[in-house]
């Protein structure tokens, strides 16, 4: 749960950081981030907006967003189905009861928004 937590952080000041940018500061400093996230009354750490202004130093945010882009489309996201049932751990019966209900009823819903004025459905 600690690397969650870290990661929310630096994405708080990544978030300050575009946020400058997009307000037309081309060159934010940590004053300026610290300003931003004062206004929400988000709480800032030092070291994390000074690694994020040593690794944006003089590079171009749309070549560095380009980047990450491709970065993450090798990265795996499968569905959320199974992180559940894995989740449920020592009690897994009533808790994959319960998944496997809850999907039963996404499927009947499915099946209920089907667009009859098309004169066919997507889900059959």
């Amino acid at each position: 749960m600690g690397s969650f937590f870290a990661i929310t952080g630096i994405m708080k000041v990544v978030a300050a950081y575009l946020l400058a940018l997009l307000g037309g500061n081309t060159s934010p400093s940590a004053d300026d981030l610290k300003s931003i996230l004062g206004s929400v009354g988000a709480d800032c750490d030092e070291e994390r907006i000074e690694l994020l202004l040593s690794e944006v130093k003089g590079k171009d945010i749309t070549e560095l967003i380009a980047s990450g882009r491709e970065k993450l489309a090798s990265v795996p996201s499968g569905g959320g189905g199974g992180v559940a049932v894995a989740a449920a751990g020592g009690g897994g019966a009533p808790a994959a009861a319960a998944v496997a209900e809850s999907k039963k009823e996404e499927k009947v819903e499915e099946k209920e928004e089907s667009d009859d004025d098309m004169g066919f459905s997507l889900f059959d």
